[in-house]
C-alpha cells in the first residue's frame, strides 16, 4: 500500500489527494470511489476532469452478489468521497466500510426520491433500483453534485456548471422517453426481465414488467411462480422476452423457451456496458434500454 499524505500551505491553503510522485500538486484530483457502475459515470459527468473515478462493481457485475476483496477497502480508505445508492442496494458495504476504516464523506446518490415498496418473501421491502428512471437520475446527479462541492469546494463552479449540464440532458431525456413509449398501446407495454428490477421506469414511462424472481437477483424461483409466470406470458401472447446483462441467464431463458417468447436482446440494468459497448454510459444505457422495450412492443 502506497503512503497516504496531506499537504498544507498556510496562504493560500491546498489540500492534496494521492501518493508521492503521482501528480503535481496544483492538478491533484478529488478520490471517488463508486459503489457500481452505474454512479461512477454519473460522478464523471459533474466531476470531469477534477476527480478520479473508482468502481467498486464494474461493467456488467451484479451488485446483488458483490463480495469485497481487500484491494476494494484499500481504494474506499483512500477516497474523500464514497458514492452509495442506498435503498439497501449494497449489502457488503457496511461491511466494507467498517473494515477500511474510511473516513472521507459518504453520499447516498437516492436520497431524495420517491421510494417504491414491494412485498417481497412475505416482507415488505424498498426496491432500489431507483436510477432506471430519469427523473430520479436528475435527483442522483444533484445530490452527487452537491456532495463534490462540499469536499472540493475551491471547484464548485465547475460541478456546477456540469450538473446543471447534465441535469438538462436528463429531463430532456425522460420526456423523450415518455413521448416514445405513449405511442404504444397500453395493452402492448408488457415486457418479460428477468427479475423485478425496472419498477421505477414502469411507473415513470407506463410500461409492466413480467419477471420470475424479486427485486434481487439472489432471490429464488418457486416453482408454482415460475408455472404461473408461464401460463401469463402465454395468455397476454408476450412475444420477446429481455435478458440483463448481469446476474444468471438461465431461468429466464428456459421459461421464455417453454412459454414460446423469443429472445429480444439484452437490457442493461443494474451495470453499464463496456466501454465499447451500447451502454458505455447512464445516458446511453437509458436510450438502450428504452429503444430495445419500444421494438419489441411496437408490434403486437
Amino acid at each position: 500500500m502506497g503512503q497516504r499524505w496531506r499537504c498544507f500551505w498556510v496562504v493560500p491553503l491546498l489540500f492534496c489527494w494521492g501518493a508521492i510522485g503521482a501528480t503535481p500538486l496544483a492538478a491533484a484530483q478529488v478520490p471517488v470511489v463508486a459503489t457500481f457502475s452505474v454512479l461512477a459515470d454519473l460522478v464523471r459527468q459533474v466531476g470531469g476532469e477534477q476527480v478520479q473515478v473508482s468502481t467498486l462493481v464494474g461493467a456488467n457485475g451484479d451488485v446483488h452478489v458483490f463480495e469485497p476483496a481487500p484491494e476494494d477497502a484499500r481504494r474506499v480508505q483512500q477516497a474523500a468521497l464514497v458514492v452509495v445508492n442506498g435503498l439497501h442496494l449494497e449489502g457488503w458495504l457496511e461491511r466494507l466500510i467498517r473494515a477500511s476504516g474510511a473516513r472521507g464523506r459518504q453520499v447516498v446518490a437516492s436520497e431524495g426520491v420517491t421510494v417504491r415498496m414491494m412485498e417481497e418473501e412475505g416482507k415488505t421491502i424498498a426496491d432500489p433500483h431507483a436510477w432506471n428512471s430519469a427523473a430520479n437520475g436528475v435527483i442522483y446527479v444533484r445530490n452527487i453534485m452537491q456532495a463534490l462541492q462540499e469536499v472540493d469546494p475551491e471547484h464548485a463552479r465547475i460541478y456546477q456548471r456540469n450538473g446543471e449540464r447534465f441535469i438538462a440532458t436528463l429531463q430532456a431525456l425522460h420526456a423523450e422517453i415518455g413521448q416514445r413509449m405513449a405511442t404504444i398501446p397500453p395493452g402492448q407495454r408488457k415486457i418479460l426481465t428477468s427479475h423485478e428490477s425496472l419498477g421505477y421506469f414502469a411507473d415513470a414511462y407506463g410500461v409492466t414488467f413480467l419477471a420470475p424472481v424479486g427485486i434481487s437477483s439472489e432471490a429464488e424461483a418457486t416453482a408454482a411462480g415460475v408455472a404461473q409466470l408461464i401460463r401469463q406470458i402465454r395468455q397476454e401472447k408476450i412475444r420477446l422476452y429481455f435478458l440483463e446483462n448481469s446476474g444468471d441467464k438461465r431461468l429466464l431463458t428456459r421459461i421464455g423457451k417453454e412459454a414460446g417468447a423469443q429472445p429480444g436482446g439484452t437490457l442493461y440494468v443494474e451495470s453499464l456496458s463496456e466501454a465499447d459497448g451500447p451502454a458505455a454510459t447512464y445516458e446511453q444505457m437509458l436510450r438502450h434500454n428504452a429503444e430495445r422495450m419500444w421494438e419489441a412492443m411496437r408490434t403486437p
